[in-house]
């Protein structure tokens, strides 16, 4: 999906080459996301112990690995088109190899992603990659192993290295249909993790990252499917102690940012929620937040899952087709209301991802303590206590139809028996 804005910022030309950096120079360039002027201030006394982001990044900067152009070069077969394994407004991203730091050793597959030069947006993204995955450390979190950054006769080149995600993302798994479907508790641990690295970004660190671009897309998995959030050249530096939110320009994606920002450019950590509450929906109904190839009225995934509550009786028909029926129905309806609350319209009464972890948690206990639900008649099954062990009720209106249906036989067998033994006086006669 396309961003609805795109960020535009100009290109630092220096002819000296560069092997990392300057922070220094970051710091007071446009290219940098200077703390001090992108937020709302609503207090003189600003001026806190907690430190910035570039700050943090000079402490832990060693942990990263410069590489130069050659090495990343050769590590990509000279950027070769069959190693590229996605594209996106950044760039390229190319599957490669590198030796260890000291040249002795098996090779490790990495991800390259290389700047695109003609992307008005690359060089801040990359910048804000480096920076806040060179403070971040957590397994839900895609690991930033290096980068490149020369400016040279030949041009400008930026590019990072991650570690490889074998199994893509999760927008692969859920849209592509020439893959299996995705199994249900599969896509409750994913989403599970996607919640935990999204906690950690807003409530574990010294400062607070609102990540801004949160989709299934971003959302990698490795080779046992944990996921790893990727792609932070959107995040932001949450707001200071005192303060609200932070004012930017609305960047993302179409279908997932928060109604609020886009109004109002706020942004807050329950932009994020709201985003991750659009992904429960994804989960659940096997679609996209937007699908321009669907009949109208269903383009739009947040409209269309409001003809199937989670307290009705047709919430079955929401879910994604390709599960089978094999899901459990209690632990559905509970992600279902999940949703609805990161939905909320007021930004204030969505949750925090902490507490959203914890429910995830107890749905994925309800999944693992019942069997999956085999539903062969969805209108049939009444709603079901969201904390009560998975069993399939028949609602009272299905008793009253399956007593009518009981009597009817019992009337029609009746008649037959009269009917025969009138025929059989007859034959006496």
């Amino acid at each position: 999906m396309k961003c609805f804005q795109r960020i535009k910022c100009p290109y630092s030309k220096h002819r000296n080459p560069k092997s990392a950096p300057n922070l220094s120079e970051m710091s007071n360039s446009s290219d940098f996301i200077n703390s001090k002027t992108s937020r709302t201030v609503k207090s003189s006394a600003s001026a806190t112990s907690q430190r910035s982001v570039p700050e943090l990044y000079e402490e832990k900067a060693h942990n990263l690995r410069v590489f130069s152009f050659s090495e990343l070069r050769n590590a990509t077969n000279g950027f070769s088109k069959l190693l590229k394994i996605g594209e996106g407004g950044f760039g390229s991203v190319y599957k490669g190899l590198i030796k260890p730091p000291d040249g002795r050793g098996d090779r490790t597959v990495v991800a390259v992603k290389q700047l695109n030069n003609s992307g008005g947006q690359g060089h801040k993204q990359w910048l804000a990659e480096v920076q806040f995955l060179g403070i971040v450390e957590h397994p839900n979190l895609v690991k930033l192993i290096g980068y490149c950054a020369v400016d040279g006769e030949r041009g400008i080149q930026r590019l990072l290295v991650y570690e490889f995600m074998p199994n893509r993302s999760l927008e692969h798994h859920l849209f592509n249909r020439m893959l299996p479907a995705l199994p249900w508790n599969t896509r409750l641990r994913v989403v599970l993790g996607a919640a935990q690295g999204l906690a950690y970004l807003h409530e574990e660190l010294e400062v607070q990252v609102i990540y801004r671009d949160f989709k299934s897309s971003n959302v990698l998995l490795d080779e046992d499917f944990n996921a790893k959030l990727s792609d932070f050249g959107l995040a932001r530096e949450g707001p200071m102690e005192g303060q609200t939110h932070v004012s930017t320009a609305v960047v993302g994606t179409n279908g997932y940012a928060a109604p609020d920002y886009i109004e109002t450019g706020h942004l807050t950590a329950e932009s994020d929620v709201w985003s991750f509450g659009v992904v429960l929906y994804e989960l659940l109904t096997g679609r996209h937040s937007l699908e321009q190839n669907r009949p109208k009225t269903e383009q739009k995934l947040l409209d269309w899952v409001k003809r199937f509550p989670a307290e009705g009786k047709r919430f079955s028909m929401l879910m994604d087709p390709r599960l089978e029926n094999r899901y459990s129905l209690t632990a559905a309806k509970k992600i279902a209301k999940l949703a609805d609350i990161c939905l909320s319209k007021n930004r204030r009464e969505r949750p925090k991802m902490s507490e959203i972890v914890e429910s995830l948690k107890q749905a994925i206990k309800i999944s693992e303590e019942g069997s999956p639900q085999q539903l062969s008649a969805p209108e049939l099954v009444d709603d079901i206590a969201i904390d009560e062990p998975d069993q399939v009720y028949v609602s009272k209106s299905a008793e009253r139809r399956m007593s009518h249906l009981a009597k009817l036989r019992e009337n029609a067998t009746a008649i037959g028996k009269r009917r025969f033994l009138i025929m059989q006086r007859a034959k006496v006669a």
